[in-house]
């Protein structure tokens, strides 16, 4: 859909971000009609706006320049230090990978557009895509990049706590029990945290709409960094796979379908392919270890986008139902908890049922 707003794009001085698109443009040989600038909203962003911005490359009628202007959304500065998220893109950019960034404006910024076709709900099923994106983010995870090594995590869940019960009504803060929930996480990160931890750089945010395919050379680029920072590794795989029951091109986008969440041998064999993605072949010891612990850190993922989702209500007029996302994640990790932290050990249990798939 090409959205004309006011002339631009609602949401910003188009004045400042017209000058930057002219100078680029002026920088690239590139003649630079207004009239003949073309701006189209990519759907799909819930924490920014995006769009495609194209105009004619170098005055010719039939190829196209293109970039990204992403528009940051109202309140997203409250889940994460929007100058410090710049260098993070910087940095990852320099290590070559993701989109350049080319400017920045008041209200947003413009990015290399990717030639590239961004993944669907579907295709982190298909098992040659899974396989590639499980080898992209143990190269993710290898980034050395600056500043802190400690998983923020656990600090970044207190804070929206706080911020949490200061948005919300009473009421909502009753329902979600905002009172104990500091106490959950306390408890929560104490037990996570028993077992060996491989803290990494992660991304935080792996759902399909962040991960591109060059269909040609079935290249995987990750996209979008506001939320990457160094964390459990297992934590940001469980992200990766809470987001497999999550489809936002439908008409109910803020609806989970647990029930789509990765069977075991989905999971094994993602894990499988993480693992031996840099050339050593993992024990089947060390794929049912991380298959438990990537479970639950399920739990830490659940109360994260719950919280992201209470805030969001509160903060954001992007058209997404927050609050029932909120709810979905909430119930998902009472209902899981005391599957996940109790009764049976969950590595003796999936050792048996990895055993009964290996036998069938």
């Amino acid at each position: 859909m090409a959205v004309k707003i006011h002339g631009f794009i609602e949401g910003t001085q188009s004045e400042e971000l017209m000058k930057l698109l002219l100078t680029l443009a002026s920088n690239w040989g590139d003649g630079f009609d207004t009239s003949k600038l073309k701006v189209v909203h990519l759907s799909g962003a819930m924490t920014n706006v995006v769009y495609r911005i194209t105009w004619p490359k170098n005055g010719s009628e039939n190829e196209e320049r293109a970039v990204l202007v992403r528009v940051y959304g109202e309140g997203s500065d409250i889940f994460f230090d929007r100058e410090e998220e710049i260098r993070t893109f910087e940095s990852i950019s320099s290590h070559g990978h993701g989109p350049r960034l080319l400017g920045q404006f008041a209200e947003g910024r413009v990015e290399e557009f990717i030639h590239a076709k961004t993944l669907s709900a579907g295709d982190l099923r298909d098992p040659e895509i899974s396989a590639l994106i499980a080898a992209k983010m143990r190269e993710f995870h290898n980034l050395n990049m600056p500043g802190s090594k400690n998983a923020l995590l656990w600090p970044r869940m207190r804070k929206w706590v706080i911020e949490a019960s200061s948005l919300c009504s009473p009421e909502q803060a009753k329902e979600f029990q905002l009172e104990i929930l500091e106490n959950e996480i306390d408890a929560l990160e104490k037990e996570l945290s028993q077992s060996d931890q491989n803290v990494a750089f992660c991304h935080n945010d792996l759902q399909y709409g962040n991960i591109m395919i060059e269909d040609e050379t079935k290249t995987i680029t990750l996209i979008d960094y506001e939320y990457a920072s160094y964390n459990p590794v297992a934590y940001d795989l469980a992200n990766h796979f809470c987001e497999m029951a999550a489809n936002y091109h439908t008409d109910t986008p803020h609806v989970l379908d647990y029930n789509v969440y990765p069977d075991l041998e989905e999971r094994r064999r993602f894990v499988q392919a993480y693992l031996s993605s840099t050339g050593n072949e993992p024990s089947d010891e060390e794929v049912v270890q991380l298959i438990d612990c990537i479970e639950k850190y399920t739990l830490a993922n659940h109360l994260f986008w719950g919280l992201w989702g209470i805030i969001s209500a509160c903060v954001t007029k992007i058209d997404f139902d927050y609050m029932e996302y909120a709810r979905q994640r909430f119930r998902q990790y009472w209902l899981r908890k005391p599957q996940l932290l109790k009764g049976k050990t969950g590595i003796s249990q999936i050792s048996e049922e990895i055993n009964d798939l290996v036998l069938e």
